[in-house]
């Protein structure tokens, strides 16, 4: 598999990256499944203390064990759990990401991060302060590198101006153009790299993906959405999921694109998607005829 330069790191990441959200908590499942990833050229293991409540970081951390070298490890911080309560709260303070790092490396088995993601974040936290604590992360060796997870481009400018970032995750798909007005230039121009999540819109953009329109997506309604998916098969003679795979890393801001499986046939058809050529600029032209660009209404 194809590998990029992640923003100014020294990380190398393959095409195709995997969003371990999906990989359930059933340990001997879920660590073949990343067995197999890795085995299939797949190095970027993106997960968060959040997702099962840990549970999620445990399972990469048995699947790693003895493979560390071969893995780029992401992880991220930011929604503390309140212990006897129900859900989370945002914390970005840097008393808190100091502590939360000592349990993510504690349940993944290592004593160093790769990528360390603020996973979300607003002009009201203590932006300066949640940059120094990534920074100190750095210099004491726990984690190589950090980025931001969020779709608020308010937000990424800041981190832009006043961090070193060397990477931001950011939601992008076919249905979903928002970051190529306000984000991608600014980051291809600052040297950092994207981790494109959410490829194939909620499953609207694969070949099954038909009983999901009904959900909407972005406000888009049902027969908006019909058109679309026809528009883009039109535009591009390939399976539509392998379309929207490769519709983001034709950015040259996108370093990697995130895609999730829950089963080994999905994770192949990924990878196998991924090894196929780049969306041609006539393909491109034709999608972009096909599904109108948007814009953030919000978070700006």
């Amino acid at each position: 598999m194809k590998r990029n330069k992640l923003g100014s790191s020294d990380l190398m990441v393959g095409e195709i990256g995997f969003g371990c959200m999906s990989i359930g908590t059933d340990e001997g499942k879920a660590v073949a499944l990343l067995h197999e990833a890795l085995e299939l050229g797949i190095n970027l293991l993106d997960t968060s203390d959040l997702y099962d409540a840990g549970r999620n970081e445990e399972l990469v951390g048995k699947a790693i064990k003895g493979r560390r070298g071969e893995v780029v490890l992401a992880t991220k911080v930011g929604n503390r759990r309140i212990p006897g309560q129900e859900g989370w709260t945002w914390d970005a303070s840097k008393a808190y990401i100091l502590s939360a790092v000592k349990d993510s490396l504690r349940r993944l088995g290592t004593d160093y991060i790769d990528l360390y993601q603020l996973h979300g974040g607003t002009l009201d936290d203590p932006i300066d302060e949640t940059i120094e604590a990534f920074e100190q992360l750095k210099r004491e060796g726990a984690i190589r590198h950090y980025g931001i997870s969020s779709i608020r481009p308010n937000v990424i400018r800041e981190y832009v101006s006043r961090s070193n970032i060397v990477s931001v995750m950011s939601q992008y798909s076919v249905l979903d153009r928002r970051p190529e007005e306000e984000v991608l230039p600014l980051l291809e121009s600052s040297g950092i790299g994207v981790i494109a999540r959410g490829p194939v819109a909620s499953g609207i953009l694969t070949d099954g993906g038909d009983g999901k329109l009904s959900k909407g997506y972005l406000g888009y309604a049902e027969e908006e959405l019909r058109g679309f998916r026809s528009g883009v098969q039109s535009a591009a003679d390939r399976p539509l999921a392998e379309t929207a795979l490769h519709y983001p890393l034709a950015s040259p801001a996108v370093a990697c694109v995130l895609a999730g499986a829950s089963t080994s046939e999905q994770l192949r058809a990924n990878v196998e998607a991924a090894s196929r050529a780049p969306l041609s600029a006539e393909e491109l032209a034709a999608i972009r005829s096909a599904v109108p660009a948007n814009v953030y209404a919000q978070h700006r």
